[in-house]
Parts: structure tokens; sequence; C-alpha cells
């Protein structure tokens, strides 16, 4: 018996000296982001804190590429900008376009989406247009209306909503259309998945959708599905590896200050992670996540 209560007092002083469980730390991330209203692009640590930000005439799409540097759209343009805020890259557009998408290429050119002249462009690194595909949206479509941030797929096609139009559309290498996609509200963003699915942000119609290659929508993120964070305008957006879904909470059209630019939710809709710093941040339209663990070449990110 003696033998046992020893076993037991040592057995018991094992357990108190181990350290105690805790809860799983908050959810943190180091992030790109556009801010369309506040006109600039910034990487913001995990602390919440601006490391670098750069002057932008309403950017939207922003990148952050293997070497280092950021490559965003803005305006009637684009840019490819170092840490030191040196331009070693740009476009320009037509007078009187708008371009809210321009995503890296694995060949180092740029694809670029052009509002107005209503074409999807390849510029090289002499900025040069190397390629030029066609879109014809509805005539009756200002330039404001017709597009938000389409992408090319790996297999050569592109994907573009048409934004007033109500719908997202693939494309083939040539311009042939291959589907239609309607989408219940103005679709602006668009996260292409390895499975073939979509991730489609419905700016007013607050909603996020997931969209199944037969265009069917698998899973659906609603106006007011986190509970007292709605669903603004919905535009920027990527899948983590995780299977967390990213996006931009844009509050422009008269939310500016009143809630969170950020969400990230889980499959099952629950809401881990939010950004909102009203002090700096006016209406945000794009992100990436920098987080080590879900950095890779720009397009191999599903978003």
């Amino acid at each position: 018996m003696r033998t046992l209560s020893l076993f037991s007092a040592i057995l018991f002083l094992g357990f108190a000296g181990a350290a105690p469980l805790l809860a799983a730390d908050p959810i943190q991330h180091r992030f790109l982001c556009s801010d369309y209203s506040g006109g600039k692009v910034c990487i913001v640590g995990a602390d919440g804190k601006i490391e670098w930000e750069f002057p932008a005439k309403t950017p939207q799409d922003c990148w952050m590429l293997p070497n280092g540097n950021v490559l965003f759209s803005h305006g009637s343009g684009a840019k490819e900008v170092t840490m030191q805020k040196e331009v070693v890259w740009e476009y320009k557009g037509p007078e009187g376009v708008e371009i809210h998408a321009a995503q890296p290429l694995p060949d180092g050119n740029v694809m670029i989406i052009e509002c107005g002249t209503k074409r999807i462009i390849e510029v090289n690194r002499a900025g040069e247009i190397v390629k030029e595909v066609p879109l014809n949206p509805n005539p009756k479509v200002g330039t404001h209306g017709q597009f938000r941030g389409g992408r090319k797929l790996a297999n050569g096609h592109y994907v573009v909503p048409f934004y007033s139009e109500r719908k997202v559309v693939e494309l083939d290498g040539s311009g042939t259309v291959v589907r239609e996609v309607p989408v219940a509200g103005n679709p602006c963003g668009i996260a292409p998945l390895r499975n073939g699915h979509w991730v489609v942000t419905t700016g007013d119609g607050h909603q996020v959708l997931e969209i199944a290659p037969e265009g069917k929508t698998v899973w659906q993120l609603s106006e007011n599905d986190l509970a007292g964070n709605p669903i603004r305008f919905a535009i920027g957006v990527q899948r983590l590896p995780n299977g967390n879904t990213v996006f931009c909470n844009w509050l422009g059209h008269g939310h500016l200050g009143e809630n969170p630019h950020m969400y990230e939710v889980t499959p099952d809709k629950q809401l881990v992670w939010s950004f909102a710093d009203h002090a700096h941040f006016k209406a945000v339209s794009q992100v990436q996540i920098l987080d080590e663990g879900s950095l890779a070449k720009p397009w191999e990110l599903e978003r």
C-alpha cells in the first residue's frame, strides 16, 4: 500500500507540473490589400500595423510576386513596385478605360481586363501587348459597369465577371464563349479552385458563392449569415489551404466605417477572423493572405 501511495503521489505531481491545456491562439494574418477608396496598396502585419504602402488611384487587384515586388491594377493602368517603392513595370491603358483586374502569369506576362475597350490583353515585361481577346458586353452597359476581377485559368481559358449583366462568362483562348453562369447580384471577384469550382463574390448581391462546373451553387454565404457582421458589398476573395474563405467587405455605397473590411469564414460558415481599421482604411477591395503556409506562386493561389 505504501508503494502504491508513493506511485500515486509521483503521478499526481507529474500531472500537476505539466503545462496546462490552453485554448487555440486567435487567428492572425499578415496580408496585402488594396484600399480602393483610400487610394493606396498596403502590406499589413499580423499585429494589424501597416508595414508598407504605396499610393494608387482606385486600386483593385493586387499580388505579392515571387521576387518580393507588388503588382496591382489602378484606375486605367497597372504597376509593379518594389519594397523600396520603385516602379519597375507599368502598363498605361488608353484614355477613358477602367482596369479592375491585373493577374501575373507564369510566363512573366500580365493579364489585364479593360472596361471601355472591352478586351482582355496580355502584356509582356516591355509593356507590349502580346495577346488580345475581345469581350462583348451588352452595348447598353457603360464603361464602369462592364467587367470586374477576372482570371486566366491553367488551361488557357479566361473567366470574366460581367458586372452589370449579372453573369460570369468563361471564354477559351480565342475568345469563344464556353459557358455563362447567371449570378444573383453584381459579380466582382472570382477565385478559380483546383477542383474546377469558382468562388464568386456578388457585390451588392451580399453573397459569396461556390459554383460547380455545371453551374450549380454548392456553397453559399448570405448577407446575414455572420451574426452581427452583415455582408455589405462582397468583392475580393481568396480560398485558403485550410478550406476557409477570406473575402473583402467593401464599405462604399454608404457604409464607410460601419463594419469590418474583411472576413474569414469556415466551410460551416463560422466567422473565425475579421479585420477592421477605420482610422487607416476606407473601403478595401482586394486581399492576398501572406502567412507562411498560405504563400505560393501567384498563379498557384486560389484567388
